[in-house]
């Protein structure tokens, strides 16, 4: 398929204004595929003029231009040309539609739990084509009038109000206001309902019959935190949500965590949690709807024009979902998850060689849009953002948003009408700004320089901003730097310079409370200007005051960039983690270290010391899971196996000493349990589980958790088939089936991986679901020696199978089946013969590049260890 050009969607958009669409949906001709018809009206500039309209179909049955009918034949892939326009004109489509088994366009998903069907739309990036004909681009806003003939006993839902059940079996929905295509969308099927209402907006959510209980207990949450959402993004943006109803669906297979479509926004039911969870995937799912809410303004309501702008809709709905969370639901720990996770992908994403700006200059096609889906187009901007709070004022920036929203109302914008409307609300020029944040790649690192006097106290304290070889760029920061005392040293606390620079979370101003080992002693803020001071800050200000006994730069989280400290302050920190009550700072203070050791900076030792002296003493539940899921791949992969295995077994005495002090029951128990099934080889302790035996107190083996022992006992070898199939006939869900594809592919078996490697790279029968699980279980640390023979196969078969599949699918098995555990030089050699070739899909290259610098990284660490163990 031709990927659309951004110069052919320019030269389209100026000839042509789209006034409606009519789509017409028959969804009762079986598994085969779906009737679509569409009818397009729409003005051109200029008289017997030529254009295009796209249309993927199974069949293309008719297409007929102000009444004249055209031959179906002249088809050129996805693209019918049409000519002759008049100023006015109205375009009828007819056609036979394929479903979907990817995720993209209408996918078709048959329960094994009672053997229903169900549907759902998916028309991002460029998937409407395949549901309905349209001019697929962004800038070509339309309102949608859509009409579904289904089945009596389903039901059907799409982004307007129901208008009309004429006859049974028929849907009739109202106009919507103006929609991208991209965000067009229905479900069908026989979908399980609850319905409610706030502020005068009707909700529902909606998930497949099997799923109800599920949905039916955590109905009120959901409810709760959907009005708790609309609540504050109201107050924020003083503009009402202004798509009319406001539904959720919890679907199938699902292949992002959630989609925008307005007035009807799709999960993956993944959300709807059918074992116990913590309550960090409660907060997860609370900033998933607040994030896909605020798109309701960001993207929906102001669309960008083209794919370059990415990050008016996805950086704006990180900042203001992790924002909203934080202010205005219970999950008032947000930025500190956003900390120490989200902001890990975006320092990944912006490192390796694939890296781009926020808001690129050039997006040529739609293609090269796909994978900029990523950690900076998400995480970094959203901090992009929090630094241009910080530096502009909360009121200004809002304020220049309610003026963006008031200019571009359903309509398209673009990254300089955005900071048009928040330079006339600062008074500032944001050029300059805009320059070095959001049109340059790649990240800066802060690091705190410190001289002490005799006495302890401060001769010089500098912040020193450096930047990654081949980019020499140097971003001004408003940062604010802390200084922590032990609790003895409180009594030389001051007052006059401490900032409002918390996350809101934790005592107000980040201080300890009673008999706390450590506090805060002074917060200040601090402009680091490199063209002032070349990118070495002195902090005046500090100049002959005690030494603290750390100090962190960066406090509060509100730039975007690395941070080392000190080496005193790094001395104190396993000292300072458990006596430290902000859990922001805390995060901090581990994505530090975990930072350092992903870039070969310290060995992978140092995490493991720091994680046996202080995890265990972690209140925080979201730092507790998120440290343990960011040391598990460093070890897998950094340490030579020999030097895993030791470390390994500590990390599962850390987990072992959590659990011993975890309240029975609780989500710090059910943290702790997770990460010891990862890293223990304890085949009888985790059999005994199974088996109810010697079960902690309080711990449910629910289903998800007898999953995830299942699948490290098939890492070790410890199960087979013959258990696997028998935990999957106990669970005969959609999960059920590809947790255990998953566990079958972990298996030490050669013809296991033999059966697993055939389906990952030529099954194209398979759901793009099923196809993940079993790339996923593939590779084990465990197992290089089994595998070794697929390292040289992935890069002769994964081209070919990458061909096979669509683009997003493609991507995500070529990354999960990447040979991440053979850390060898071999395995670069073959990655740089398959990058020399000049016909790779622009995903695989992409996905192999970045796969590949990670692989160097982990043989750098390796030598780094292996030296410090000498």
């Amino acid at each position: 398929m031709p990927s659309l050009s951004r110069v052919a969607a320019t030269e389209r958009a100026a000839l042509l204004t789209v006034e409606s669409y009519d789509i017409e949906l028959d969804l009762t001709g079986g598994e085969a595929g779906f009737r679509s018809v569409t009818s397009i009206r729409f003005r051109s500039a200029t008289p017997d003029a030529a254009t295009f309209v796209e249309v993927r179909p199974a069949r293309l049955l008719g297409v007929r231009l102000n009444g004249t009918e055209l031959d179906p034949a002249a088809l050129d892939d996805n693209q019918f040309a049409l000519t002759g326009l008049l100023a006015d004109n109205t375009l009828v489509v007819e056609a036979e539609m394929a479903y979907s088994n990817a995720g993209e366009g209408l996918h078709r998903f048959v329960d094994p739990a009672d053997g229903s069907t169900y549907l759902y739309a998916m028309s991002a990036i460029d998937n409407a084509q395949r549901i309905f004909a349209c001019f697929d681009q962004p800038d070509l806003k339309a309102p949608v009038t859509l009409s579904v003939v289904a089945p009596t006993d389903w039901t059907v839902a799409g982004n307007g109000e129901l208008a009309a059940s004429p006859a049974p079996g028929r849907w009739e929905f109202a106009a919507t206001p103006p929609l991208a295509t991209y965000v067009v969308s229905l479900i069908a099927g026989p979908y399980h309902v609850l319905r409610g209402e706030h502020d005068g907006i009707p909700l529902a959510v909606y998930c497949r019959r099997s799923l109800a209980g599920y949905l039916d207990r955590d109905a009120d949450e959901i409810f709760t935190v959907t009005r708790q959402c609309l609540d504050r993004l109201h107050e924020l943006f003083e503009v009402r949500y202004p798509f009319g109803k406001y539904d959720q669906a919890f679907v199938p297979e699902f292949n992002m965590g959630a989609m925008e479509n307005p007035g009807l926004v799709t999960f993956r039911d993944d959300y709807l949690h059918r074992s116990v969870v913590t309550d960090a995937e409660r907060e997860q799912r609370a900033n998933t709807i607040a994030h896909e809410m605020a798109h309701m303004w960001f993207g929906d309501l102001v669309t960008l024009r083209w794919w370059d702008d990415l990050w008016l809709n996805e950086s704006f709905a990180e900042y203001f979902g992790t924002r909203v969370t934080a202010e205005a639901t219970r999950f008032g720990s947000a930025w500190t998850t956003f900390a120490l996770r989200r902001k890990a992908w975006g320092y990944a994403a912006d490192q390796r060689p694939s890296t781009h700006p926020v808001a690129p200059s050039e997006v040529s096609d739609v293609a090269e849009a796909l994978p900029n889906l990523d950690g900076i187009s998400y995480a970094k901007g959203a901090s992009v953002l929090r630094q241009l709070v910080a530096w502009l004022g909360d009121e200004a920036f809002l304020a220049g948003l309610r003026g963006f929203f008031a200019t571009h109302r359903f309509g398209n914008a673009t990254l300089a009408d955005l900071l048009a409307a928040l330079s006339a609300s600062s008074g500032r020029d944001l050029t300059g700004w805009a320059e070095v944040w959001l049109r340059q790649p790649q990240l800066n690192t802060l690091r705190a320089e410190v001289r002490l006097r005799d006495d302890g106290h401060y001769a010089e304290v500098a912040v020193v901003q450096t930047a990654p070889s081949g980019y020499p760029l140097l971003r001004p920061h408003r940062i604010a730097v802390g200084l922590y005392d032990l609790a003895d040293l409180a009594d030389t606390a001051g007052t006059g310079d401490t900032a409002g620079a918390g996350n809101g979370a934790g005592n107000g101003d980040g201080s300890a409370g009673t008999g706390s080992g450590i506090r805060l002693r002074r917060r200040i803020e601090v402009d680091l200007d490199p063209l002032v001071d070349g990118g070495r800050t002195v902090l005046d200000q500090l100049t002959g005051q005690p030494a603290a006994r750390l100090l962190l730069p960066n406090d509060g989280d509100l730039t975007f960039a690395k941070v080392r400290l000190d080496d005193g302050s790094a001395a104190a920190v396993p000292l300072a983690l458990p006596g430290l009550s902000d859990p922001l700072a805390r995060a901090l203070l581990w994505s530090e270290t975990l930072d350092a050791v992903t870039d070969g900076e310290r060995p992978v030792s140092d995490l493991v010391a720091l994680i046996v002296a202080a995890l265990p003493a972690e209140p925080e539940l979201i730092v507790v899971r998120d440290v343990l899921n960011r040391t598990r791949p460093l070890l897998d992969r950094y340490l030579d196996p020999d030097v895993r295995a030791a470390a390994q077994e500590q990390l599962a005495g850390a987990c072992d000493r959590l659990l011993a002090a975890a309240p029975p029951g609780s989500s710090r128990q059910l943290a702790a349990v997770r990460g010891l099934i990862g890293a223990t080889v304890d085949t009888a302790l985790l059999a005994g589980w199974l088996a109810g035996e010697h079960v902690p107190d309080g711990l449910v083996v629910d289903a998800e958790l007898r999953w995830a022992v299942l699948r490290r006992l098939a890492v070790l070898g410890a199960v087979g088939e013959p258990e696997i199939a028998a935990e999957q006939a106990a669970d005969p869900s959609a999960t059920g089936a590809e947790r255990a594809a998953t566990c079958r592919a972990a298996l030490p078996d050669p013809d296991a991986k033999g059966r697993v490697w055939q389906v990952v790279t030529g099954d194209t029968t398979l759901s793009n679901r099923l196809l993940e699980a079993n790339a996923t279980g593939f590779w084990q640390p465990e197992q290089t020696e089994l595998t070794a023979s697929y390292v040289e196969r992935y890069f002769a078969e994964m081209p070919e199978a990458a061909r096979r599949r669509t683009p997003w699918v493609a991507d995500q098995v070529a990354g999960l089946a990447y040979p991440r555990y053979a850390v060898a030089g071999r395995t670069r050699e073959l990655a740089a013969a398959l990058l020399a070739r000049d016909d790779l899909p622009a995903g695989l290259r992409r996905v192999v590049t970045d796969a590949d610098d990670d692989l160097r990284r982990a043989l750098l660490s390796r030598t780094l260890s292996r030296a410090v163990a000498r």
